[in-house]
């Protein structure tokens, strides 16, 4: 259905499309007579163009970083790659020897190019990887399954690629996954542990302070996920007939937690054209380009971490496993952690992230650290002014003292 849905739109926001590039012409909105006119159906035009979802990754647009006080030119390296990931470098023109940073992208439905702004600001001082996770709806049936398991699997090998002087940045919902895997690396005494942990926003205990997202997943059965929320990829795409957690199934339930937010930035973008205020009006479609970009996610992925992170709470209570193998982060001895929170979180709310710092029993309280950031919400810990300007230099010393 909403295949058939999204096919019957297309050449409606395709017309509106061009229309409003039309109206925007100098015979359009240069005449006195058509000025207002024009530009008001131009602006309407463009609401009507930008409102729907698209299913490729967006470029993460990244060309350049100012290192020092020069411009350096900066290309996507793709440096190991699987069905279901590309481990990517972003490489910079220049020979200096700087931190390995690997950020962990989640895969919740959108792409990694969410952290556009998070790599942005690393870059400047670090040799920055990022996991690009790929749309599930792209890869064939017959390259298997994708579980938890199998997460940590690609991170443990990503951390092997990158060699024991690499430090670890989990954004959000891979914290789980993240911290899974640095314990498990610690147990086995692998050499390629990453020297520090950052988890950023992560649900690693979704029992303190619950939010909706929390509520959500422990008001149903896992059987009522099983069977309301899974679907399979229609036959067109690559991965078809595999079974999926559709993206627009997560973007609409995260629009309807904020959905008069999102209707007044739809009016307020129209405003903006109506009255000529193009950068004010870009910006907000800036941010819709990237927000209604999603991907599918693997069912089997999706099924377990509601069970295991949501609704189980297995790794704070001792009982997660990988490959059958218990989970124990009291293991981790050498790799520094840093938690980072938001105050105004409503997804990972204050106290869920903190949580790892207990779990990591086997730490000395010197390699421990913990941040609190006043006045940010979910976003505003890895993205935007507060996340540059006051979470990323602790950070930055973090990495430095242990490098």
């Amino acid at each position: 259905m909403y295949q058939s849905h999204t096919d019957l739109m297309d050449p409606l926001r395709w017309m509106a499309r061009h229309s409003s590039a039309a109206l925007s012409l100098p015979w359009g909105l240069g005449q006195p007579w058509g000025g207002d006119l024009a530009r008001k159906l131009s602006a309407a035009f463009e609401v009507i163009s930008c409102m729907g979802t698209t299913h490729t990754r967006p470029d993460f647009g990244i060309r350049s970083v100012t290192v020092g006080h020069r411009e350096v030119a900066v290309t996507e390296e793709v440096v190991y790659r699987t069905p279901f990931c590309s481990l990517v470098r972003f490489k910079k023109d220049i020979q200096v020897e700087e931190p390995q940073v690997l950020i962990v992208a989640p895969m919740s439905g959108h792409f990694a190019t969410l952290l556009r702004g998070t790599c942005q600001t690393m870059l400047a001082e670090h040799d920055v990887y990022i996991t690009d996770w790929h749309n599930a709806r792209d890869v064939p049936l017959k390259e298997g399954r994708f579980d938890f398991d199998s997460y940590v699997d690609h991170l443990i090998r990503f951390f092997e690629v990158l060699g024991r002087d690499c430090h670890v940045v989990a954004v959000c919902q891979p914290s789980v996954a993240v911290l899974a895997a640095v314990s498990v690396m610690a147990e086995r005494d692998n050499q390629s542990q990453p020297r520090s942990m950052t988890l950023i926003a992560g649900p690693i205990d979704t029992r303190i302070n619950p939010t909706k997202v929390n509520e959500l997943a422990t008001s149903k059965p896992i059987e009522w996920f099983e069977q309301k929320l899974i679907s399979s990829v229609p036959v067109r795409y690559p991965g078809a007939l595999r079974r999926v957690y559709p993206g627009f199934v997560q973007l609409a339930s995260f629009m309807q937690m904020n959905m008069e937010r999102h209707k007044k930035a739809y009016r307020d973008m129209y405003e903006h054209l109506a009255a000529g205020e193009v950068e004010k009006a870009q910006a907000i479609r800036t941010f819709y380009d990237e927000y209604l970009a999603v991907m599918d996610l693997p069912a089997e992925f999706f099924i377990q971490t509601v069970r295991t992170v949501f609704q189980e709470y297995s790794l704070p209570k001792g009982e997660l496993k990988w490959h059958d193998q218990p989970v124990r982060p009291a293991a981790i001895r050498r790799t520094a952690l840093f938690t980072v929170e938001g105050e105004n979180d409503d997804i990972c709310s204050v106290g869920q992230t903190l949580a790892a710092q207990e779990l990591c029993s086997g730490l000395r309280p010197h390699l421990k650290h913990h941040h609190l950031q006043t006045g940010a919400g979910h976003y505003g810990v890895f993205n935007g002014r507060r996340w540059t300007n006051q979470v990323y230099p602790m950070l930055k010393m973090i990495i430095q003292q242990n490098g």
